[in-house]
C-alpha cells in the first residue's frame, strides 16, 4: 500500500509517494500525467522514515544544496521509460541536455524521449527539468514551465556560486 506526504516547496505543493520500501512518485500539484490525488485528504505529517528522508532531501535541495540522491527510487514505467529516466539521473546538477541528445544515446526519436521525460513519476529527484529543447529553449515540463524555470535558476545559481576562481600565479612564481 502506498503512503503519501504533501510538502510545501518553492514550486508549489509536492506529494511524495512511497511504496514497497522505495520512492515511487514525487508529483507537483497540477502536474500532467500525475495520478488523480485528493490533495486536501493527503497527510502533511508522517512517521514514515522514507518519506521523512525525501522531505529532508527536498529541504536541502531548495536551500541551494546539491544533496546526493541516495534514496531508493523505483519509478513505475515501461522498459523504455526507465531507460530514459536512468539517463536523466546522469545529467549533472546545474547542467542541461536536450531531448535530441538523449534520443541519440538511446537510438530513439526526440518525440519518444519527450513522451517518456514528460511521464517521469519522480520529479526533481529524477531531474527531468534539466532537459531542454534544441538550442536551449525551455519546452515541456509536466510541472509547468514556471516551475522548470525556478528549478533551473536555483541549480544554475548554486552551481555558479560553487565554482572557485583561483587566479593564476604571477609569471615566475610556482614553477
Amino acid at each position: 500500500m502506498a503512503s503519501y506526504l504533501v510538502l510545501p516547496t518553492p514550486v508549489g505543493e509536492a506529494a511524495v509517494r512511497a511504496e514497497g520500501g522505495a520512492i515511487t512518485g514525487l508529483f507537483l500539484k497540477g502536474q500532467r500525467h500525475a495520478p488523480a490525488l485528493s490533495w486536501e485528504e493527503l497527510p502533511r505529517q508522517t512517521a514514515d522514515p522514507l518519506l521523512l528522508a525525501a522531505n529532508a532531501w527536498l529541504i536541502r535541495y531548495f536551500a541551494g544544496e546539491n544533496p546526493p540522491v541516495d534514496l531508493p527510487l523505483e519509478p513505475p514505467g515501461t522498459a523504455f521509460q526507465r531507460a530514459v529516466w536512468a539517463l536523466l539521473k546522469e545529467i549533472p546538477y546545474g547542467k542541461t541536455t536536450t531531448y535530441g541528445e538523449l534520443a541519440r544515446k538511446l537510438s530513439s526519436s526526440p518525440r519518444a524521449v519527450g513522451g517518456a521525460v514528460g511521464r517521469n513519476p519522480i520529479s526533481i529527484l529524477i531531474p527531468c527539468h534539466r532537459v531542454v529543447g534544441a538550442g536551449g529553449s525551455l519546452t515541456g515540463y509536466a510541472g509547468g514551465l514556471a516551475a522548470k524555470k525556478i528549478l533551473l535558476a536555483l541549480e544554475e545559481e548554486q552551481a555558479s556560486a560553487s565554482k572557485v576562481n583561483i587566479p593564476p600565479a604571477p609569471a615566475g612564481q610556482g614553477e
